[in-house]
């Protein structure tokens, strides 16, 4: 099949929404056409917090579908698929799902990893598994579904992570994509399998972990059912992509060969870090809660989860249920008109981590912090923005005590990329260059990892040519350095 001929298609599922998406590259330059996007509203139940499976499911049909009628079948070659990371649900001996997926965000970790910690300790932990202690972790979650006697866990014959339940159900194959298992901390990056330590300090049978396998591989054809379905063509592959879609969205940094760069994956979450050849399990790296996940082409991915727009979308939410439905851009335009570095607050303290009254909480912590409480939205935005800022100086600064070497250049993607006042604020609070784009890096490493399963591209260097060459880049550069480094002292006191 000639290459200009060819589409690929990215299934991207995020905290906040789905798309499908495909790509076509066409005169050297990968292009992206968004075929359908649909929500992903989480739902309670009884006290406990859920994923609408059922619902993302019919968005990514939906958008099969839509991708048939849009090119025809028979030009569509693959599908790729991501999603967030640690989040999982059980299938029983069919292949079918027992019980809808939990929410990472589900209060019934509380107090799980402390009592963890008492049976195995929390340097072994790390060892085992180079991950960032955070109750949202599938080795956490896994913990309370082992204390829990209603949990689908009792029948359960594998666990499998959310992109590789979609691809179960695209193939019947019950396959965990390297990148996103190692954001579970119960896999081993320097034995790269399944630590049987930590399943073990669970009380939890090895035999519920599925197999591994790597990205960049083919699962095979789509189900006949699926087919049928969608329109698509029997012979459309299924295939491995960086499942986690940090792993996807790191492989599309448009770094040059050679630069000491990091990286910031923004959005709902805001993940800092630098990709490395070998997991770092050192005791400074633990100290500072750094994280090791496998990224593409077998590298890993030193990082650091930083709370990140969920700030903002929380406060969004409130505002529209007060009957203010203000979107993004206005958002920024009002921040935009604020005295910068004014009151701070700290993105990670544990009290902005869920649902909640997010305008409330941050006004109460300046209250309680003893500094100036912000009294509007624009007021509260700017904090906000300056906040994420300087906690991302804070971040930077200590991951290059851990890496050992000063970083040049930081690359911000994700669709966070677009609020240009936050990527100025990083900019000036780190006093380096920042490189903004592509806004659809997930999409865009999703997309290329199915161009090397399917034999197009050779390797990463190669990969991250071909997004230079497709993607527009806007570059930041540093601003009233003094008046940053000033802040920087009053918020490091406050939050370290």
């Amino acid at each position: 099949m000639p290459e200009t001929t060819s589409i690929y298609l990215a299934v991207d599922l995020g905290a906040g929404s789905g798309r499908v998406i495909a790509g076509l590259v066409k005169q050297g330059k990968l292009s992206l056409e968004e075929i359908n996007r649909f929500e992903n509203v989480p739902f309670e139940k009884g006290g406990r917090l859920f994923w609408d499976f059922e619902s993302l499911w019919a968005g990514v049909l939906e958008g099969l579908k839509g991708a048939v009628d849009r090119f025809g079948p028979e030009k569509i070659r693959s599908v790729g698929v991501d999603t967030w990371g640690v989040d999982y649900g059980f299938i029983g001996s069919d292949n079918e799902l027992l019980a809808g997926p939990r929410h990472y965000r589900d209060p019934r970790t509380k107090g799980v990893m402390d009592e963890l910690c008492s049976r195995i300790s929390a340097e072994t932990i790390f060892e085992k598994s180079g991950i960032q202690f955070m109750d949202i972790n599938t080795l956490v979650q896994m913990g309370a579904e082992v204390q829990d006697p209603d949990s689908a866990l009792l029948h359960a014959d594998q666990f499998l992570l959310i992109p590789d339940l979609i691809n179960l159900r695209l193939t019947g194959l019950a396959r965990c994509e390297r990148t996103n298992a190692s954001t579970t901390q119960l896999y081993n990056p320097v034995k790269k399998d399944w630590s049987r330590t930590l399943f073990d300090a669970l009380g939890l049978s090895l035999s519920v972990a599925p197999d591994l396998i790597e990205s960049g591989q083919s699962l095979g054809p789509i189900l006949p059912a699926i087919a049928g379905a969608t329109g698509l063509s029997s012979h459309t592959k299924v295939v491995t992509v960086g499942s986690h879609d940090t792993a996807s969205a790191v492989a599309a940094v448009p770094a040059e060969p050679g630069t000491k760069f990091a990286y910031l994956s923004s959005g709902t979450w805001s993940l800092l870090g630098v990709e490395i050849d070998e997991p770092i399990l050192t005791p400074l790296a633990r100290e500072y809660n750094f994280t090791n996940e496998v990224g593409v082409f077998d590298t890993i991915r030193l990082l650091k989860n930083i709370n990140g727009l969920w700030l903002v979308q929380e406060c969004r939410r409130v505002w529209k249920e007060e009957g203010n439905d203000w979107g993004y851009f206005d958002l920024a335009k009002m921040a935009a008109g604020a005295v910068r570095l004014q009151s701070f607050i700290d993105p990670d303290d544990p009290r902005f981590s869920g649902r909640c009254n997010m305008p409330l909480e941050i006004m109460d912590y300046c209250r309680e912090t003893g500094q100036e409480v912000p009294l509007n939205p624009g007021q509260i935005m700017r904090l906000v923005a300056d906040s994420l800022a300087l906690k991302v100086r804070f971040v930077l600064n200590r991951l290059e005590r851990v890496v050992g070497y000063r970083v040049d250049v930081l690359h911000i993607i994700g669709g966070g990329g677009q609020n240009e006042r936050l990527n100025q604020s990083i900019a000036s609070s780190i006093n380096r260059p920042v490189i903004v784009g592509p806004y659809e890096a997930t999409a865009a490493g999703n997309l290329i990892m199915q161009k090397v399963a399917c034999g197009r591209l050779a390797s990463l260097e190669e990969a991250r040519g071909l997004v230079r060459r497709s993607f527009q880049t806007k570059t930041f550069h540093p601003a009233h350095p003094a008046e940053w480094d000033s802040a920087y002292e009053r918020f490091r006191n406050l939050i370290d």
